[in-house]
């Protein structure tokens, strides 16, 4: 069971947010869905993205992963001190 947690911070630049997470070893954002897109990316330490019949372990040095709208997927880090990124454009849908 993945701990919810809020970002850390959140910015939007252009049409596009983007939502930097800090998190330790089991926390992330839980099961969930929306309508839009979005890229996640690892800056530090590792995560699990989860969807329907899927895990995939990322790091930094992972390319970007895009999670496509209308599909449930959850990300929990592995480890504490797990930065990761959330970069969308919700207003395009």
């Amino acid at each position: 069971m993945t701990i919810a947690v809020t970002s850390a911070y959140q910015v939007t630049y252009d049409g596009a947010s983007i939502n930097v997470y800090h998190t330790n070893k089991g926390e992330g954002l839980p099961r969930h869905e929306h309508a839009y897109a979005h890229l996640t990316i690892c800056h530090a330490g590792s995560c699990v993205i989860r969807k329907e019949g899927i895990e995939k372990v990322i790091d930094k040095y992972t390319q970007p992963i895009n999670l496509k709208a209308a599909e449930w997927h959850e990300i929990e880090a592995l480890e504490d001190g797990t930065v990761f990124v959330n970069v969308f454009s919700e207003g395009k849908y």
